[in-house]
């Protein structure tokens, strides 16, 4: 069975702690209870090939489900309430034939969807005899990319015991990211701390209270910790890695964190939702090169762009063309910069502002006004403009007012100092808030 490596974990490991939910604790031993629970229920009521969806976030009635779906060889379509506005588009686009919803008080309520799954893609994996997951990508504008995987190769690399840590489920059960989390967890018998939101103080009291040790965060979050002041109200000292991708990391930001966090190692993370999570290894703590790799996934840079070859890779899109190359190798649209075994992920390319001809990475401006005293967080954007096609414009935040004229004159002045003529932003506001996503990542659209 695909998951027969997780159950034997769970039987080994069957009265420690799997998951905090709720400030109460469920072991394996229970998640295993549940786990045979559904299996059962599963086998009489869900025929395998069936797209599912489960409407949920971490819970332990979530987690069980979850595996069990897996095991019964459906092809699970993960929702949480952060996209509840996209929902109706989401199931429609997986064309889900079951909904399994989990309340708040970890009950679950099944009902059928009016959907008949023929992608043929559905059908590939239904010939195959393997369950599936559907994930969405977490673009902001236009319609989602609807990703299916086989679950069988997702869940090779975790057959290998790892290390025992006990971790923060920060990014979302619908997420890649997400997913990785809870399979690296579960894998190694260690305990997922779950929280209700994932604000700063919440996610610090949590790290307290359980002694969290692994804290896979965004680089969003981080500044937005930092800005909080929430890591001087708790204690943090149970933390050795803080892991955090999905955007690029400031580095001002980062190298603050390794200040601040001298006995954390800062781990950067790379994964698509693609092609799944690669391994990593970070030059040093406040480096932002990181080498990535690993068993079942190989990388090449073609014109500046990182390419990925994966065992774990999607069959594809349901709703969108193929994005590999003819040779297997998917473009993932992050443009990055090699030294030797290193790389530096300088963002996606669709980020990137076209000022005459010339690139600019929003990071390195964003990077050099963070460095600005009285700069609480920056924006970097590009506007359509006539002449240059782009300018570059700069949303930032005060830590305390200051006159607005004599801020955006030492603004410019701070980057002509450091920065080529066209990195210059033209355009500086100034604006009480940042707008970020629901997985914590920021938002560099033009404000209305």
């Amino acid at each position: 069975m695909v998951i027969e490596f997780l159950r034997q974990v769970f039987a080994d490991r069957a009265e420690r702690s799997a998951v905090i939910w709720q400030d109460r604790e469920f072991s394996y031993g229970h998640l295993l209870s549940r786990l045979d629970h559904w299996r059962r229920r599963l086998e009489e009521e869900v025929a395998p090939g069936t797209v599912t969806v489960l409407e949920a976030d971490f819970s332990p009635e979530a987690i069980a489900l979850l595996l069990a779906l897996i095991e019964r060889g459906t092809i699970v379509v993960p929702l949480t309430p952060a996209v509840q506005t996209r929902k109706k588009e989401f199931i429609e686009t997986a064309a889900g034939e079951l909904d399994f919803l989990v309340d708040a008080e970890d009950k679950v309520h099944p009902s059928r969807l009016p959907f008949r799954a023929d992608h043929p893609l559905y059908d590939e994996l239904r010939r195959r005899g393997h369950p599936g997951l559907v994930l969405f990508s977490s673009g902001t504008t236009g319609r989602s990319k609807a990703i299916l995987h086989d679950v069988s190769h997702l869940l090779r690399k975790y057959t290998t015991r790892r290390h025992d840590f006990t971790t923060l489920a920060f990014l979302l059960f619908d997420h890649i990211a997400g997913i990785d989390t809870l399979l690296y967890v579960l894998s190694n018998g260690s305990c997922l701390v779950t929280v209700p939101d994932r604000s700063p103080d919440t996610v610090c009291r949590a790290v307290e209270r359980y002694r969290v040790e692994v804290l896979p965060v965004s680089a969003t979050f981080l500044h937005l910790l930092l800005l909080s002041g929430a890591h001087e109200r708790y204690d943090l000292g149970s933390l050795k890695y803080i892991a955090y991708g999905s955007e690029v990391m400031p580095e001002a930001t980062l190298k603050r964190c390794a200040e601040l966090f001298p006995g954390v190692t800062l781990l950067q993370k790379y994964g698509t939702t693609e092609v799944g999570t690669l391994r990593s290894r970070s030059e040093s703590s406040d480096s932002p090169w990181v080498r990535i790799g690993g068993e079942g996934f190989q990388t090449r840079v073609v014109d500046g762009i990182l390419q990925i070859k994966a065992h774990s890779a999607m069959l594809g899109y349901l709703n969108a063309p193929s994005p590999f190359t003819r040779d297997g190798w998917f473009i993932t649209g992050d443009r990055v910069e090699v030294r030797g075994e290193y790389m530096r992920i300088h963002g996606r390319d669709s980020d990137i502002i076209n000022v005459g001809g010339e690139k600019v990475f929003p990071t390195e401006v964003e990077d050099l006004i963070l460095q600005l005293d009285n700069v609480a967080d920056v924006t970097v954007y590009g506007e359509p403009n006539l002449i240059t096609g782009n300018i570059v414009c700069a949303d930032v935040s005060l830590v305390r007012p200051e006159e607005e004229p004599r801020f955006i004159a030492r603004v410019k002045r701070f980057c002509r100092e450091h920065l080529q003529p066209y990195k210059v932003p033209v355009k500086v506001n100034i604006v009480d808030e940042h707008r970020f996503s629901q997985r914590f990542k920021k938002l560099r659209q033009k404000r209305d």
